[in-house]
């Protein structure tokens, strides 16, 4: 069988062809979030309170979907490093048997909690319907998410990671055209509101999902998962998860995280248009955000690939290819959240409504917790390295020091000052904090794993 590119392309080159599609796909589906936001906030700024309240749920139920293919990622890489192909599709066969339990478990949340989920996150009506009505159609056609999330990871595995551009591109594109031809009604189609937010993404989802079944069936010729799916080996699903499920973990805590902010918004603003401007700031921070997870997709097998070749000089050079291409990215949209946060907020202002306390809670949100923007970009591919080495728990142990030790607790003291904008110091002092943790893992991280590993060729 041909040499695979992730051993043998010049790493820059290969860094490059391999995020850069990524990058592409994950800025257009940070559009299509914005996008999302945009016609929803057309509607109220209730409705885009609700999205925000969604959130948790929506996040975690892609960090599951993400999670299980993280872990069946790095196994199939690193098994395909050390030319093992039989192992390599036992892994993504058991990888899509987790993410069949995935959906199982969000489609039952989304037939009978999310009313109840709404209701315990907000004490306005309205806002509480729109939520769940949201909440449910996303969560009951999640099987096109985890799909799509699947089908894609098992092209990644294999460097085809313009393939993935082409579906997360195709599924983002249906979700923009739809979104205000349902959202507000077209000719004979009635306007569904923030439900036709719900289906415009789903159906964007399910449509990215078939069409990487079908990508995957005819150029993904490492693979063969029609051959291998038979009934799940629980071991192999213990080994994915056990590379996964940190990834998950951290995902939750980034829901609960968003949650417990919520909540110490909604006790200093009882309008809650903070807790709007906090789902807005989300939005936004993705077109930042996700080109760093897009070179992260494409990051992560080529170290993974090359820990199973042992070369350690491929590894250390695409470690730092990394580091400071996530660095100049997050410096950008640090400039650009100083510069001008009003624009960017004005972009959601709801129609016929007062944009003055959107402005008031937003510009200051967006400057205060966009100031390490590029400290954030470190702490991102220390967490990757983690992964793709196995050793998933390092990131886990970061989140939850990050997240639940010093974001929250810091958050809930400074809202005793009962201003908004002292929250929002919350976001840099934590993320200092997890730039000391990362730094101290991967160098423990390096000494034992890296460095031992015979230096190879380049």
């Amino acid at each position: 069988m041909q040499e695979n590119k992730m051993g043998t392309m010049p790493v820059g080159k290969l860094l490059l062809t391999m995020s850069l599609p990524m990058i592409v796909s994950m800025l257009v589906q940070a559009l299509y979030n914005v996008v999302d936001t945009y016609f929803v906030s057309q509607i109220s700024i209730d409705a885009v309170t609700a999205l925000s309240n969604a959130f948790p749920i929506q996040n975690l139920m892609i960090g599951v979907a993400t999670g299980c293919a993280v872990g069946m990622n790095a196994l199939l890489s690193k098994s395909l490093g050390e030319k093992n192909h039989k192992l390599a599709n036992k892994v993504a066969a058991n990888g899509a048997w987790l993410a069949i339990v995935g959906f199982a478990i969000f489609l039952v949340f989304g037939l009978f909690f999310t009313r109840i989920y709404m209701d315990a996150m907000t004490d306005m009506d309205t806002v509480a319907e729109m939520g769940a009505d949201y909440l449910a159609i996303c969560c009951v056609f999640s099987f096109g998410i985890f799909g799509e999330i699947l089908f894609e990871r098992l092209m990644q595995s294999t460097g085809r990671t313009v393939f993935t551009m082409f579906t997360q591109g195709v599924g983002a594109i249906i979700n923009i055209v739809l979104d205000p031809i349902l959202i507000k009604g077209w000719g004979a189609i009635p306007a569904m509101g923030v439900k036709g937010a719900a289906w415009a993404t789903v159906i964007g989802q399910i449509a990215a999902f078939l069409i990487a079944i079908v990508l995957n069936q005819f150029f993904n010729k490492e693979i063969a998962l029609q051959k291998s799916f038979r009934r799940p080996d629980f071991k192999m699903c213990g080994k994915i998860m056990g590379i996964g499920f940190p990834s998950i973990i951290m995902v939750a805590i980034g829901s609960l995280m968003t949650v417990c902010m919520n909540q110490i918004l909604k006790g200093i603003d009882v309008t809650e248009v903070s807790v709007a401007v906090f789902g807005i700031y989300y939005k936004l921070q993705s077109f930042v955000f996700m080109p760093i997870f897009g070179l992260n997709n494409g990051f992560i097998p080529i170290v993974a690939f090359n820990y199973g070749a042992q070369n350690r000089k491929r590894m250390v050079k695409v470690i730092r290819y990394a580091v400071i291409t996530a660095v100049c990215i997050m410096t950008i949209g640090l400039v650009l959240f100083q510069l001008i946060p009003d624009k960017l907020l004005m972009i959601f202002k709801p129609e016929n409504g007062d944009v003055t306390k959107l402005l008031d809670f937003g510009v200051p949100a967006l400057r205060i917790i966009s100031i390490c923007f590029p400290v954030a970009a470190v702490c991102i591919i220390m967490g990757s390295v983690f992964q793709a080495l196995g050793k998933s728990i390092n990131s886990m142990m970061v989140s939850i020091a990050r997240q639940l030790l010093v974001l929250i607790p810091v958050a809930l003291l400074l809202s005793l000052s009962g201003s908004v904008a002292a929250v929002w110091w919350a976001f840099p002092i934590a993320e200092v904090a997890s730039l000391i943790a990362s730094v101290l893992l991967f160098i423990i991280l390096y000494k034992k794993m890296i460095k031992p590993i015979p230096e190879g060729a380049d």
